[in-house]
């Protein structure tokens, strides 16, 4: 693999993983944006672009949140009951995206991208923060919730907090806990799509060398081990400051990249 390859996969990682630990959010947008586009300038097979992007984002997102939900945990910023009843939720949400997603061109795939990324971005622009108006549902609820939020996670290549965070705030929990809880379900969330998209991909003729299905194992090693070693950074920022400057900096560089991926891929 070539050098500037590596440190591009390197450097992809080192701010996704201080930016998943400080805001919660945005790990997934940048590695799948910043992947589709990488793919599709070395020439990777066109139709299976999009879920080459989003498996090998799923599966480096692992390392980070690992990194990041510990950090949050010793803070005491992680509600393990919420985490319990919601992971068989993610679990099946997210198996069920990864099989629609299977039979999916890499064209509608990246349109449910931009769009999860469009949504995304006007809440950091505008700093949406919903008012905190009710309790959490039931356990059937919540289990609900995972399912919902698994499956839309598996569509875009992201972790739990881009929904869990917004529905969590508006159930009356504070945002440095709502990262954090979000932080530890992402963590499982993404082994379940790691398996999955490898599953899905496993009979893919065309797929490139140092391929697991379609999780592409270069960029998956590089971004994870330089996110493991920033998440702890960002989550430890976020317990100290309040970041909407920083939120709406990244929320440029999220439409600039939206642009690109939209005409490139």
């Amino acid at each position: 693999m070539p050098l500037a390859e590596l440190a591009a996969y390197l450097g992809i990682g080192a701010v996704v993983g201080f930016l998943a630990g400080l805001l919660g959010i945005g790990g997934g947008l940048i590695i799948v944006s910043s992947l589709a586009l990488m793919f599709a300038a070395h020439g990777f097979p066109p139709p299976y672009i999009m879920h080459l992007a989003l498996g090998t984002s799923l599966a480096a997102i692992i390392a980070g949140a690992w990194s990041s939900f510990r950090t949050h945990h010793k803070h005491g910023a992680v509600d393990w009951s919420i985490v319990k009843t919601m992971v068989p939720g993610l679990f099946a949400g997210v198996l069920a995206g990864v099989v629609v997603a299977r039979f999916v061109p890499t064209g509608a795939l990246k349109t449910v991208f931009l769009f999860f990324l469009g949504v995304i971005t006007i809440t950091m622009v505008f700093d949406v923060k919903p008012s905190a108006r009710r309790a959490l549902p039931g356990p059937n609820g919540v289990r609900a919730w995972g399912v919902a939020i698994g499956a839309a996670s598996s569509l875009f290549g992201g972790g739990a907090a881009a929904i869990g965070v917004p529905l969590f705030t508006w159930c009356s929990m504070t945002v440095h806990r709502a990262i954090g809880t979000c932080a530890a379900m992402g963590f499982f969330l993404a082994i379940a799509g790691t398996v999955g998209y490898a599953i899905a991909g496993w009979s893919v003729p065309g797929l490139p060398e140092w391929s697991v299905g379609f999780v592409y194992l270069p960029a998956f090693v590089g971004i994870s081990a330089a996110s493991v070693l920033t998440a702890p950074f960002g989550a430890r920022l976020a317990h100290k400051l309040r970041g909407p400057t920083l939120r709406r900096i990244f929320a440029l560089f999220l439409i600039a990249t939206g642009i690109k991926l939209a005409i490139s891929v």
